[in-house]
């Protein structure tokens, strides 16, 4: 493994403008819940990295039911903060905290398992939803498990670790499904089981470790952001890390930096591919071959013979698939990315592909007229925020025959997939979750969307 450290990580995508106008205000009551926004625009500005879980919670888990429902109880101060009562946990919302509620009103609490009974404590109060933090488990849930990290529960990087890792299993397809069927309509029925990891503890080839100044102990916190708050939790080691980068976070603590503030990324990448600092390479190697190949069954079973590798990275995708078509090509924004994508089909033998610098939305118009849409099927993989949307509807217009969505963000997938099956013109046959992120809240999805009338011909514009 070549291990790397770097100070700074990059961010592809930005959010909708539309959407961003609606950020200053989606705590409001009266601009959030009750104005009559599209669920699609409401769904931009949640995900926005200015809400709170919180908000996405209540946005993904809640909001349908929520934007139908009377007053609640909780508008004549019925809950109030620092206030004691006891729960039933009735399910799991996106973002890994369990759902309680008090009459109609919705109360979360994080590391709670379904069907649980739970001492609580009140801790934000909003009009239709509140916090709380978890004081006692009256009554556990026989999917409880004992943790393996002895931070678990300051720290903010794992949501699931209380849970066996089958039931986060289950937990995760059911989140994905809510969110299809919520967000885009789609059948619950086409997503298919999450793809377990081979190794839920110990798998993350890349972290990103902070630091701070901690004035009541007078001393250095080099770890990670708590779960409720900005601040810093000090770790001596991380339960999903790949051991070598918990030998690696050693010896920064041994050598601490002089001051807090400062971000060290470390990273243990495969030797095998080339990839610069600060360029994307998937988290998690162990499950890597999966992902791979239920990519490769998606192509196999359309059977095109083009292939386009949208937001390419360092070629992992279009290398490890150009013996399945005659010609591919990759697209990234990233130059130092493509350059190594380059060095990587080289290494790989692989000379049937290229490689093009530039944004996916300003290519893809000008490599789509060089291959028949016909015979040709996109793979995209772009930041958790997602597509743009006006490059969304260009693959609308012109109309290759299959469509490969690789996303870390069932939400952001359903609402891009939402505006590509639109008015029938695509169909989406199967979504197959992978557990890239176990004891978090994340999920990994591969979805397959295929063309339901024949490509259309048309002129596009080069720019």
């Amino acid at each position: 493994m070549n291990l790397s450290t770097n100070r700074f990580s990059t961010k592809r995508g930005t959010i909708p403008e539309q959407a961003a106008e609606f950020q200053p205000h989606i705590f409001r009551k009266e601009s959030f819940f009750n104005n009559l926004l599209t669920p699609e625009l409401v769904s931009h500005a949640v995900l926005s990295c200015n809400a709170s879980t919180a908000a996405r919670n209540v946005f993904f888990s809640e909001w349908p039911r929520m934007n139908e429902m009377p007053p609640t109880d909780n508008e004549i101060g019925q809950l109030r903060t620092g206030q004691r009562l006891t729960l039933t946990i009735q399910d799991i919302a996106f973002g890994g905290e369990g759902v309680g509620r008090v009459g109609e009103f919705v109360v979360f609490t994080p590391f709670t398992a379904p069907q649980e009974t739970v001492e609580v404590e009140i801790t934000e109060v909003k009009k239709r939803f509140a916090r709380a933090r978890l004081l006692e488990v009256l009554s556990p849930s026989t999917d409880r498990a004992q943790p393996q990290c002895q931070y678990y529960g300051v720290c903010g990087g794992c949501q699931y670790q209380h849970l066996a890792y089958p039931t986060q299993l289950v937990i995760k397809r059911k989140q994905i499904q809510d969110l299809f069927q919520r967000i885009g309509g789609f059948a619950q029925a086409v997503i298919s089981p999450v793809i377990p990891c081979p190794r839920p503890y110990g798998y993350r080839n890349r972290i990103m470790v902070r630091s701070q100044w901690n004035k009541p102990r007078q001393a250095l916190d080099i770890g990670f952001v708590r779960h409720d708050c900005g601040l810093v939790v000090d770790v001596a080691s991380c339960a999903i890390a790949e051991p070598i980068l918990n030998e690696k976070l050693k010896e920064i603590r041994s050598q601490p930096p002089p001051k807090g503030g400062i971000k060290v990324v470390l990273r243990a990448l495969p030797k095998e591919w080339e990839v610069p600092q600060d360029s994307f390479f998937q988290n998690n190697s162990h499950l890597l071959p999966e992902l791979v190949d239920t990519i490769r069954k998606c192509l196999v079973s359309s059977g095109v013979s083009y292939l386009l590798d949208v937001y390419c990275g360092v070629g992992f995708f279009g290398i490890s698939l150009a013996n399945l078509v005659d010609r591919f090509a990759g697209v990234e924004v990233d130059q130092m990315a493509v350059r190594a994508a380059r060095n990587n089909a080289r290494k790989w033998n692989c000379h049937n592909g290229e490689f093009i610098v530039g944004p996916a939305e300003v290519l893809l118009p000008r490599l789509m007229k060089c291959y028949p849409a016909d015979q040709t099927a996109l793979i995209l993989d772009p930041p958790r925020t997602g597509c743009p949307r006006e490059s969304l509807e260009m693959i609308r217009k012109v109309r290759p025959a299959q469509v490969v969505y690789v996303s870390c963000h069932p939400a952001t997938l359903a609402r891009d997939l939402n505006i590509l099956c639109g008015g029938g013109v695509f169909e989406l046959k199967q979504v197959t979750p992978l557990d890239m992120f176990p004891q978090t809240q994340h999920v990994e999805c591969v979805a397959d969307v295929r063309l339901v009338g024949p490509a259309a011909k048309v002129s596009l514009p080069t720019s």
